[in-house]
């Protein structure tokens, strides 16, 4: 069900519920007001009579007048009796017979009518009924005064007040949908706008983005937040095709060396010592390609949250200590030298902490300046621990800082790439930090300090 039904459906039944209320309460407002317009009329015919009744000068005068009475009724069916008190009327009016209550009480003569004296019967034609007494003349016979009321008319005008408090009900419901569905697919035209431009992204055109200038404000943070999505999609799709091409091309060199020389050796025949070289370099690059299928199987695993790893308290100056010892010789070759300062603790996992500062290791020494220290740095607070690698080399500008950590990127794109990097090693750094639940950060200062930095959570 679309979203416009769905409002129209809701609003139908709350203006269905809404109507049926005011046209309630309008039907028994009107018949309350019928009734008591009847009540009202019946008590005024019946004081009338009453003051007919006193100013009569006795019974027999009474009887003589009875047809002036008959005129003083409201319809052919209403009722007048006048009879002395336990006795037979010796007035009646009574068309259609119409039999008089038993449980009708008459008012006293000294006492006004009100309305709570009328009596209502429904057993046949719905009647109103009210009786008082009156004496004739001054002290003369006391009289009972009956009178009734047909409600022929009025229920008329009741059930055509039902009728059309009914109709304009079931009208002003019928209105009432079909303006909210029509408001409805107006107001909801923006959507379709972004629906139709949504339906024009596709992976070779990721430039689309939806007009937040003209959308209404309850759709304008969808918007922003839509675009701000699609920019992540096309940054994330472009780093994707680049990370295809910069794959294609690391396996592609060391097929192609090894496709070269296994042509070459095979055009003519070799001493054992030529073969056993060429099995020594075709080794070298089955080498390269079989750490390179690790890496990327390692940040595949990671990327899916399939490594499931395990921390433990790690001193932090002895796993500096242990990487400088183990790099102490190329760094000495290299003219480079390692300064460990400050120690504690990080609960991390050791042999992916050690992987980790070996790629950074190897990262400063490959790209440091010679005569220079490579600082390894440690740090443990209350909130986590930190462990930092500083070198000095050339400067990397900003926009370079925010891409070292992709994978096959490299700050000197035309530079050649030292032959035993396979350009996913910052990449692998900051896929462990992922693990950790921690963050991989990169620094370069005006004068070529490069510091990165591994913060581990408490």
């Amino acid at each position: 069900m679309s979203l416009a039904l769905r409002v129209t459906v809701v609003c139908g039944l709350i203006a269905c519920a809404m109507t049926g209320m005011l046209g309630g309460y309008f039907f028994f407002f009107a018949r309350s007001a019928i009734n008591a317009h009847a009540d009202d009329q019946l008590i005024g015919r019946a004081e009338h009579l009453r003051q007919l009744v006193a100013d009569a000068r006795d019974v027999q005068d009474l009887e003589r007048q009875s047809p002036t009475f008959a005129v003083l009724l409201g319809a052919s069916t209403d009722v007048l009796l006048l009879r002395r008190v336990g006795e037979r009327a010796f007035t009646e009016v009574n068309p259609a017979g119409m039999v008089v209550p038993a449980a009708l009480t008459a008012v006293p003569a000294d006492r006004g009518m009100t309305t709570r004296d009328v009596l209502r019967t429904t057993d046949g034609p719905r009647m109103h009924w009210v009786a008082g007494l009156a004496r004739v003349g001054q002290g003369g016979t006391l009289v009972e005064v009956v009178t009734g009321h047909a409600l022929e008319s009025e229920m008329r005008m009741i059930d055509e007040s039902r009728f059309q408090v009914l109709r304009s009900t079931l009208m002003s419901i019928a209105v009432s949908v079909l303006l909210v569905y029509l408001a409805l697919r107006h107001g909801l035209r923006p959507l379709r706008r972004v629906a139709d431009q949504a339906a024009q992204i596709h992976p070779i055109n990721l430039s689309i983005r939806f007009p937040e200038h003209d959308v209404p404000r309850e759709l304008k943070d969808m918007v922003t937040v839509f675009n701000a999505m699609l920019d992540r999609i096309s940054l994330g799709y472009d780093r994707l095709s680049q990370f295809s091409a910069d794959l294609a091309h690391e396996i592609r060199t060391p097929v192609g060396a090894l496709i070269g020389q296994t042509q070459v050796a095979l055009t003519r025949a070799r001493s054992p010592d030529e073969y056993q070289q060429l099995l020594e370099s075709n080794l070298e690059e089955l080498g390269r390609l079989s750490h390179l299928v690790d890496d990327m199987l390692f940040l595949a695993r990671a990327d899916h949250a399939m490594l499931d790893i395990e921390r433990a308290p790690l001193a932090i100056a002895d796993e500096l200590q242990g990487i400088a010892d183990y790099f102490e010789g190329p760094a000495e070759e290299a003219g480079l030298r390692f300064s460990i300062q400050g120690g504690g603790t990080a609960v991390a996992n050791g042999p992916l902490v050690r992987r980790a500062l070996h790629n950074l290791v190897v990262n400063a020494l490959r790209y440091s300046r010679p005569d220079t220290t490579v600082r390894l740095i440690g740090e443990a607070s209350g909130s986590g621990a930190l462990i930092a690698v500083e070198n000095q080399g050339a400067v990397i500008p900003p926009e370079q800082l925010e891409r070292l950590f992709d994978r096959f990127y490299r700050a000197d794109a035309t530079g050649p790439r030292p032959s035993d990097a396979s350009g996913l090693g910052l990449a692998i750094v900051k896929a462990i930090m992922d693990l950790h639940r921690g963050e991989a950060r990169v620094s370069c200062s005006a004068g070529g300090v490069i510091r990165f930095e591994l913060r581990f959570p408490g």
